[in-house]
């Protein structure tokens, strides 16, 4: 394990609802992280391909048995990954090559058997000999997004052993669940990755809060996403019709230190990979203060199980 690993933060757009172009976009970007000398590479929230903005903008998608909205459902089904996929497995090749381990969000689907009719909105982590250390989907998705997602499970909420320290990470509202925040800062995280649409001031402080209260890194991780990648089927408002280059989704990533202050302030409206080193020996610094696993947890009156099963 490197203590002093360099972090890679991903805040540039997928191409929306294609595989094939999103998958050669990670090749170049893991390429990059690589030229900047990082151990690990972070993606937000579904960036495989592309996080669904327009349940904010286009308000005739809520309609029951809406025609444009089914299209975009199975348009989004189709454009997601299946674990078992070539590209999972494309991925994970990459990250051998280049020596990283990869934290993304993706939209995943199950082409056969139990939810093969469903999308989840899961977060993988590759290691640095490419494979597929942790699949995590998320437990609950948040309010509109009901609509698109089916319901996660506990069995990926963990960390993992990489050559950049033990990390875990969170999709977005998860972050204010806490017997899963306790969850994961009882597995050990050294870098703990905090996927978002975009990190916006709430989840600026649920960021740091999750930094301060693990003693760990948070790498907050948003996206960029402009009008035009609105899939064509559904209605744009008014307001945004002739602003095709708009941000909908404006990044806002960021590096917060066990400390709970920023060691990389928050990136607006800017695309590209951002790079930082941290030192994991102050994850075990902070804690003499504040451990929230161990004596301020207290075993001895409070009692957590968790069911990481999955069917």
């Amino acid at each position: 394990m490197n203590k002093k690993p360099r972090i890679a933060v991903v805040q540039s757009a997928p191409s929306y609802l294609n595989i094939a172009d999103s998958l050669a976009k990670v090749e170049s970007l893991l390429k990059e992280a690589a030229e900047q000398g990082a151990q690990l590479a972070t993606f937000g929230e579904t960036w495989f391909t592309g996080y669904p903005a327009w349940i904010d903008y286009c308000d005739e998608y809520a309609k029951w048995d809406f025609k444009p909205t089914k299209e975009v459902f199975a348009r989004t089904y189709e454009n997601s990954l299946d674990i078992t996929g070539p590209e999972v497995a494309q991925i994970g090749h990459w990250a051998k090559e280049f020596n990283l381990s990869i934290v993304m969000g993706i939209n995943e689907k199950v082409s056969s058997g139990l939810g093969n009719g469903t999308i989840y909105n899961s977060l993988l982590t590759w290691n640095q000999k490419g494979e597929l250390a942790n699949h995590h989907r998320k437990l609950m998705p948040t309010y509109t997004e009901k609509l698109i997602y089916g319901q996660g499970d506990g069995k990926g909420l963990q960390a993992v052993e990489t050559s950049a320290g033990r990390v875990g990470g969170l999709i977005c509202w998860e972050h204010w669940m806490p017997l899963t925040r306790q969850t994961m800062h009882n597995s050990g995280e050294h870098i703990h990755v905090a996927v978002w649409p975009k990190v916006h001031e709430m989840l600026q402080i649920a960021t740091r809060s999750y930094a301060f209260e693990g003693r760990c890194y948070a790498v907050g991780v948003g996206q960029i996403m402009r009008v035009k990648d609105i899939p064509k089927e559904l209605n744009l408002p008014t307001e945004l019709q002739d602003k095709p280059e708009h941000m909908l989704l404006n990044g806002g990533s960021c590096i917060v230190g066990p400390d709970g202050h920023y060691i990389m302030e928050p990136i607006w409206d800017k695309e590209g990979v951002f790079v930082k080193e941290v030192d994991l020996t102050r994850c075990i610094e902070e804690k003499m203060a504040l451990d929230v696993t161990g004596h301020y947890q207290r075993n001895d009156v409070f009692d957590l199980s968790i069911n990481q099963s999955r069917k």
